[in-house]
């Protein structure tokens, strides 16, 4: 039975389609997750997404719309039903697939609007109808068909938990995950990871990879760059498993050049929403002064259903390569005005997850641990004194040589809120000689995941 179960799900998931955006929006998802007997075939029903002919969907308006002299919008969370929550009734459409013609017309349209002086947000808002709602799925028999898919891969590495003496048993703790994923447009076109063969980059594969480090570590936040199939992938999963979902695409994706791509890779940010309820989401289009760039972020106030409290997640990805190191300093500090005023100059909670590309001697490093915010970086928690950022969370081999960087942050309000637990990082020996990604791990970024809980006292200071 565990068997057949399996292969179902496997054979489902590589149906999947490659879907053009431009149909779909977020719906919220308001049931909780329940184990109950899947029907088979599990995710056949996600082929009845269709998808139009245009690219309207990730450049052109959506339910939140983006004014061209401004780069942020502001969502306030909405009854269900209403335009940008409940369902809608369905439209028939026609199913057309990513092929080499639509990586075509992405790369055009690309390089169009990189001479445009404004670009419009994506419409990031699953449009669905009553009627085809999907049944929850259970994790367990997700993850159990997750193994199943990568039986013929080598085990997967242990990671385990480092705990705090005095904060193993705080109350209504809640989990948080940070993780760039590699965008798979990324991973076998354009990063030319030189020791780690084509084979193990395949998406039919590595989503499954993917997939399984979601559902062993099962967080309540999760925080992901350099998603380039949200919405045959991530949404529609992630979704069926009780998380509330929501997707920021760069506006010129380096993933649009490479060819049969699946649409530019982004931010995405999912919290459970048996844990949390959505106050107001914004999305950001960071600027350097002046200049519009190219790399998003997300913001969402959550109130948390056990204690009442409420929390600001961010997630971001700033620029990469040597040499920007002023860029991403302004890109930064862009973010940390948005997260002032977002917060009410901190008087909300927050956690801020990403991948900076930057190492903890960089300028905008500095600017974050010394923020009026008053963060602190979640991951000192591992080192002997706690004040040291831990060796790497990344590794990889390209042509110009082996990198070994700590680029990948949690940052958190570090009087309103403690850190429980980390994981621990892999160990050079379990990475490997050569290095990430790989057969036994699917990014060259190791995932962050941290346990929180909000300090006893409400009153207390951020």
């Amino acid at each position: 039975m565990y068997q057949s179960a399996a292969g179902r799900l496997c054979s489902a998931l590589k149906d999947v389609p490659a879907l053009c955006a431009s149909s779909l929006r977020q719906q919220p998802h308001h049931s909780p997750v329940r184990s109950r007997p899947l029907s088979p075939p599990v995710l056949g029903s996600l082929t009845s997404f269709g998808c139009c002919h245009s690219l309207a969907g990730w450049f052109g308006d959506g339910p939140a719309k983006a004014v061209s002299n401004t780069n942020t919008t502001t969502t306030a969370a909405v009854p269900a039903g209403a335009a940008t929550g409940g369902p809608s009734r369905a439209v028939p459409r026609a199913v057309c697939s990513m092929g080499n013609s639509t990586s075509r017309l992405y790369s055009a349209l690309a390089k169009t609007l990189s001479s445009t002086a404004a670009i419009p947000q994506p419409q990031d808002y699953l449009e669905q109808s009553e009627h085809d709602q999907l049944e929850p799925l259970d994790p367990n028999d997700l993850l159990e068909e997750c193994q199943a898919a990568l039986k013929e891969r080598p085990p997967r590495l242990n990671r385990e938990f480092v705990y705090h003496r005095e904060d193993c048993n705080s109350p209504h703790p809640f989990r948080v995950m940070q993780w760039n994923i590699l965008a798979q447009a990324l991973g076998e076109g354009k990063d030319n990871f030189i020791k780690c063969p084509m084979e193990a980059l395949k998406w039919e594969e590595r989503k499954y990879l993917i997939l399984e480090e979601i559902l062993i570590y099962r967080p309540d936040v999760l925080c992901l760059q350099e998603v380039d199939h949200y919405f045959d992938t991530f949404q529609p999963i992630l979704s069926r498993l009780g998380y509330q979902c929501t997707f920021l695409a760069k506006p010129w994706s380096p993933c649009l050049d490479v060819e049969r791509n699946n649409g530019p890779d982004g931010c995405a940010l999912f919290f459970l929403q048996d844990r949390f309820q959505l106050i107001s989401s914004a999305k950001f289009r960071l600027s350097a002064r002046s200049l519009k760039t190219n790399q998003v972020a997300i913001a969402e106030i959550l109130q948390c259903k056990q204690t009442g409290r409420p929390v600001c997640i961010a997630v971001t990805h700033l620029k990469a390569r040597t040499g920007w190191e002023r860029f991403r300093l302004a890109q930064g500090s862009d973010l940390l005005r948005n997260l002032e005023s977002l917060t009410q100059g901190a008087k909300t909670p927050l956690v801020v997850c990403g991948d900076f590309n930057a190492d903890p001697t960089e300028e905008v490093y500095k600017r974050f641990a010394s923020s009026s915010l008053n963060l602190n970086s979640a991951y000192k928690v591992l080192s002997e004194d706690g004040e040291t950022e831990p060796p790497y969370t990344t590794w990889k081999i390209r042509p110009t040589g082996e990198s070994c960087d700590t680029l990948d942050y949690i940052w958190y309000s570090k009087h309103a809120l403690k850190v429980n637990a980390a994981l621990s990082l892999l160990t050079e020996e379990q990475i490997g000689p050569n290095r990430l990604p790989s057969f036994t791990y699917p990014s060259d970024h190791l995932s962050l995941i941290c346990d929180f809980s909000f300090n006893m006292d409400p009153e207390r200071l951020l």
